[in-house]
């Protein structure tokens, strides 16, 4: 057998994880009384699309805010590439902005431009005096009308947000977090209240999206049918606790948390929210 030898003293520039999102037994409260977690872990591979399943108050959007440093564990540790999420974490700041996220509400300024809202996203990369002044580089500008292509949103540039429609705004939320260059995309219930037709154009846009930029993109749904559909795994929480991780493997759901289970089960025990 032929063997290989290491050199003594390779040099290495940096360390990549294939898990770019890591939780270890993670407890988190809002009033230190209360858990709104329970125990969470959760390793999501890079270059995935991993969705959060629940209903309200189950603690989904939580997760988000933990992942992107809004929110830090009671107990428990959080892994970004490496980097423990904390908005007071030097190395963290300086990888926050490729940390693309689109809360429940969108976070739109209604009253400024599309291509003004989208362009938000590229302040990270300005100058104090040019994002002081909103001064954006011609450069940027075309970047910003690039991205609008691939979101469907040309010729809108000088639309005022609030003339749009529900999915022409979740477009603008998405090119918005795009611009930032992100490596990952934590996006909130961005499909919830609308249509099913809809709701399909906008994951299908995020799928796309997610290919082109070799992104990693976590998801909260409410519905469990969709997050099969376009996710590579879903895990499921309830009651602050997550009880179950699946995903599809050609046509069968594989639960890789306690074993496999048929696609009726599955369905069968999360009826209210397939309905939804």
């Amino acid at each position: 057998m032929k063997q290989i030898q290491m050199t003594q003293n390779p040099s290495f520039s940096l360390i990549s994880t294939n898990k770019i999102i890591q939780m270890n037994n993670v407890w988190t409260s809002y009033d230190s009384k209360n858990f709104a977690l329970e125990g969470i872990n959760l390793s999501i591979s890079r270059g995935t699309n991993y969705a959060i399943v629940g209903q309200s108050g189950s603690g989904k959007s939580t997760l988000l805010k933990l992942m992107n440093g809004m929110m830090i564990p009671s107990k428990g540790t959080i892994k970004i590439d490496y980097v423990t999420p904390n908005i007071n974490n030097k190395k963290f700041k300086k990888m926050m902005h490729t940390i693309g996220y689109i809360p429940q509400s969108l976070g739109l300024v209604k009253n400024i431009t599309v291509l003004e809202n989208i362009l938000i996203g590229a302040l990270p990369r300005l100058t104090k005096l040019q994002s002081l002044f909103k001064k954006f580089p011609e450069s940027e500008i075309q970047e910003a009308k690039r991205i609008m292509s691939l979101v469907g949103l040309s010729g809108k540039e000088d639309r005022k947000a609030y003339m749009l429609s529900g999915g022409e705004k979740r477009r603008v939320a998405i090119a918005r977090a795009l611009m930032q260059k992100p490596t990952i995309l934590l996006a909130d219930e961005i499909v919830s209240e609308l249509d099913h037709v809809t709701a399909r154009e906008i994951m299908n846009l995020i799928a796309d999206a997610q290919k082109r930029m070799n992104l990693t993109a976590i998801m909260v749904h409410h519905d469990m049918q969709l997050a099969l559909e376009y996710a590579n795994r879903v895990a499921v929480i309830k009651e602050g606790r997550k009880i179950l991780e699946i995903g599809v493997e050609g046509d069968t759901i594989v639960d890789f948390q306690t074993g496999d289970l048929n696609t009726e089960e599955i369905m069968e025990m999360y009826s209210d929210d397939t309905k939804k």
